[in-house]
């Protein structure tokens, strides 16, 4: 099945991507992608873009080449009580927001308080996306990230790079957080990570390994455009679009 959306990207701007948004947005047109997000990485990140950068997202198009543009942000948890980087003000006028947990943002503090962390970041509206729970250096009690994922209606991300270079080891915790997903009928979205354009769209390793465990295909968001935008205006965001 054709995946139609990839929310997880990143830009020169991120200080360590390697391709300009126009780039990413050419190579979401090959791939045959209906909606691209911009999920630059918070101002906590080394390198990391100013807020200004996020809050003025408003200038990028809604629609570029026929494909949807959604403006959001990868929000850094900097703290065991699930705050992150991006000012309420900012990320009211975003899309979407993935949170995630980076070494360089926040100690690794144990299963108890990485779970708390995640948790209590899952509480704040704004977020949408748990990015990379599967990654080892933040060990979680993944069930219970999950089961509050459902409660709240919030998205696990599985990520294609976990499967790659980035984040060694993480491919055991990734397949058992799709596997309670599968459990606990809890949706996923993949996402590429991409820091480069030739990766945009592309899920084939995560892909490889859910159709291993027979993960359901229902449950991943990347597949109905139609779903997932009805999913954003349940979080009172992207009114405007119709398609």
């Amino acid at each position: 099945m054709n995946k139609l959306i990839d929310l997880h990207t990143h830009t020169m701007a991120g200080g360590h991507g390697y391709s300009t948004l126009q780039e990413n947005i050419q190579q979401a047109k090959k791939r045959g992608l209906k909606i691209l997000g911009y999920s630059e990485h918070g101002p906590k990140m080394p390198g990391g873009p100013h807020i200004f950068h996020i809050a003025n997202q408003r200038v990028i198009p809604r629609i570029v080449d026929d494909i949807i543009i959604l403006k959001g942000c990868e929000a850094n948890i900097i703290d065991y009580e699930g705050n992150i980087d991006i000012p309420v003000s900012v990320a009211n006028k975003l899309d979407y927001m993935i949170a995630s947990l980076h070494d360089v943002c926040i100690e690794n503090g144990g299963v108890e308080n990485n779970t708390r962390a995640i948790l209590k970041a899952m509480e704040n509206p704004n977020v949408m996306i748990i990015g990379h729970p599967g990654n080892p250096q933040f060990p979680i009690n993944e069930e219970a990230v999950i089961k509050r994922a459902k409660e709240l209606n919030v998205l696990i991300e599985i990520n294609n790079s976990s499967f790659g270079s980035s984040r060694p080891g993480s491919k055991e915790k990734c397949m058992n957080i799709a596997k309670l997903c599968m459990e606990h009928d809890v949706e996923i979205v993949l996402g590429s990570d991409s820091h480069i354009s030739y990766s945009i769209g592309d899920f084939t390793l995560a892909m490889k390994e859910l159709k291993k465990i027979g993960f359901d295909e229902k449950l991943i968001i990347n597949n109905n455009c139609e779903k997932f935008l009805k999913f954003l205006r349940s979080k009172g965001k992207v009114e405007d679009i119709k398609i």
